[in-house]
Order: structure tokens, then C-alpha cells, then sequence
């Protein structure tokens, strides 16, 4: 799964939203969640959100990887990597 942390105010987030669209899209088998930072607070923090956008890479309920900012080639990069070693 990818947990993605993002809030309405984030010029980075807007960027790269249609991209993780576009990729829910292409990728059936991988989960993709939406946590708003402002509205899970509490979330958040205990995943040790510090920079949005923040993606949290899990398997089988425990983290595996992270991607901090809109950087489009490292999350790609690491969603494949993840799926790969599934």
C-alpha cells in the first residue's frame, strides 16, 4: 500500500495528486490511500509525518520505504521496486 499525506494548501500535493491518480490507475494491484494532514492530525503525527507530500510505503501492516516531497521518478521508482519484491 501507499499512504499518501497531502493537505488542500500544499502547492507540491496539487502537483503531484493527478500523477498518483494516473498511477492508481495503471497499478490494480497496489493500494493507494489518501491521508489529509490537517483533517488526521493524529494520523499524522504518529506516522512521523514531517513535509508534505510524504509517501509511506506498507506491507503487511509495517513500513517499508518513504518518499518525502513531489519527486514523480523516486516515487515511481519505489512503487516498483515494492512491487517486484511482493
Amino acid at each position: 500500500a501507499v499512504v499518501s499525506f497531502t493537505a488542500s494548501w500544499c502547492g507540491p500535493c496539487r502537483f503531484i495528486t493527478p500523477v498518483v491518480v494516473e498511477l492508481a490507475k495503471k497499478l490494480p494491484d497496489v493500494i493507494f490511500l489518501k491521508v489529509d494532514a490537517d483533517d488526521l492530525k493524529t494520523v499524522t503525527r504518529d506516522f512521523a509525518v514531517e513535509a508534505l507530500p510524504t509517501f509511506i510505503f506498507m506491507k503487511q501492516g509495517k513500513i517499508v520505504d518513504k518518499v518525502v516531497g513531489a519527486r514523480k521518478d523516486e516515487l515511481q521508482q519505489k512503487i516498483t521496486l515494492h512491487m517486484l519484491k511482493a
